[in-house]
């Protein structure tokens, strides 16, 4: 858990709140007031100071500053029972990243620990794979990036397949790396130092897909001004891999049938058989068992492409691979001698989103995030809109309000916050305010504030 300093010069706040952390099992050390924080955090550097802001002898903003000066590793929670708009605007504009009003909900305040406590430990995952401490699956010529059991479990698989001179089926979502386990497996076989030829199925019309795999002699179609020979022919005694094959429509499925049942085809235009000898990878994101059911897929040709299979784990079933994935990513990226380097907050964000396009959408965002920090270090606001969840991501947008219009939110918010703290008790907000009755009730009025909206809710912990 967390090593945690709480700095306030009110024991009634101080001391139930160390004891509910401690009970949570985080190692709590309290201080009555700035000057005797500034001296706990000369003696220990700690994860994070939840810190008053108003204080007698040296206010927060001292203790906060102090931190992010000399302990940038340190986290700083602000919190005060005299929070304004002027306070929370002067925090946040001296880089406080948590701003908290007091009386507040213990249960908000310990989730945000629980968030910081990952984000740390994102971080020393990070430093170690910067370090080499944290390996990546070693593959000769190709590196497949992890270590996670679900990869290791891949490779094992692998490593029985390679030497076989059976059809193999790689299975996976979109982006897992389907070619790059294709060509490891043709590095791992007895084939590796032959050729390894890749065809995407979907990347060619149905008039034309037959000529690519099998070859054609001059004038068998309009458009064939000269001989060539096909894939297949090119990948004799290597590895012909076939991306996406459920591509293929019926008439081309046949003749791919007859070169795995026979190795032996007939070029376009002739009818001289040619001899081949290929192991043939197929790969697709698709449910061929499925399409087998429709009619969209000879049943015959599936069990000849399937006769081993490798499926790719999604990346969000990849556990610390992340880490690694990114480390990879932030080095093939650097711009000059400087590797980019990325906030705790940053790998939070990553390791929360589901990366429904894998492993090639990751290297997407960090590339797009390396951009955007410009040489710094690579924050939240760096990355995609859809990954940190904005509002808007689909279309691309970012709306930066005015700060007139930031600040009235952020009113009328705090104001909800405290009445509701308070029990519907004017006076008693007023007060923990710092303004008069009169003045809370022109600003409640102002903003049309119905008294369902402040009432607390039933459930509020309050320290």
């Amino acid at each position: 858990m967390l090593d945690i300093l709480v700095v306030d010069d009110e024991p009634s706040i101080l001391l139930p709140l160390a004891g509910v952390l401690r009970s949570e099992g985080h190692q709590v050390a309290t201080a009555s007031d700035g000057v005797s924080a500034m001296s706990a955090l000369t003696a220990h550097a700690f994860d994070v100071v939840i810190c008053d802001v108003r204080m007698q002898k040296m206010d927060g903003f001292a203790v906060f500053r102090r931190a992010r000066t000399e302990l940038p590793s340190t986290h700083v929670i602000l919190m005060t029972a005299y929070a304004t708009v002027p306070d929370a605007v002067t925090a946040m504009k001296e880089g406080a990243l948590d701003y908290l009003p007091k009386p507040f909900d213990i249960n908000k305040l310990l989730e945000r620990l629980q968030q910081i406590a990952k984000e740390r430990e994102l971080a020393k995952q990070m430093q170690a794979a910067n370090s080499g401490t944290a390996g990546a699956t070693d593959t000769h010529l190709t590196k497949f990036i992890g270590k996670s059991p679900a990869v290791v479990r891949l490779f094992e698989r692998i490593e029985k397949f390679a030497d076989s001179n059976a059809s193999v089926l790689i299975t996976g979502e979109s982006g897992t790396g389907k070619e790059l386990v294709a060509r490891i497996l043709h590095e791992r076989s007895r084939r590796s130092k032959n050729a390894f030829v890749a065809v995407n199925c979907g990347a060619f019309p149905e008039t034309l897909i037959e000529a690519e795999l099998f070859g054609h002699e001059r004038g068998a179609f309009t458009g064939a001004v000269k001989r060539r020979e096909g894939r297949f022919k090119a990948a004799d005694t290597g590895t012909l891999f076939l991306d996406e094959v459920p591509e293929l429509q019926l008439p081309s499925q046949s003749k791919l049938l007859r070169v795995l049942q026979e190795g032996a085809f007939e070029p376009l235009g002739t009818n001289t058989t040619v001899s081949t000898d290929v192991r043939v990878i197929s790969a697709t994101h698709r449910n061929l068992k499925a399409l087998v059911a429709e009619g969209k897929f000879r049943e015959d040709l599936f069990y000849r492409l399937n006769a081993l299979e490798l499926t790719i784990p999604p990346l969000r079933e990849r556990g610390e691979d992340l880490i690694l994935l990114v480390d990879h990513f932030l080095k093939r990226f650097q711009v000059g001698d400087k590797i980019p380097t990325i906030s705790g907050r940053a790998l939070a964000a990553l390791a929360e989103y589901p990366f429904p396009g894998n492993v090639r959408e990751l290297q997407h965002a960090i590339e797009h995030a390396v951009v955007l920090a410009e040489g710094g270090e690579v924050d939240v606001q760096h990355l995609p809109p859809e990954i940190v969840g904005e509002p808007n991501a689909a279309a691309g947008e970012k709306r930066i309000r005015p700060l007139p219009e930031a600040m009235r939110e952020f009113e009328r918010a705090y104001l909800k916050r405290v009445v509701q703290q308070a029990r519907g008790k004017r006076g008693e907000a007023a007060n923990m305010l710092g303004i008069s009755r009169k003045n809370l009730w022109e600003k409640l009025r102002g903003y049309g504030f119905t008294e369902a909206e402040l009432t607390p809710p039933q459930d509020a912990r309050k320290v």
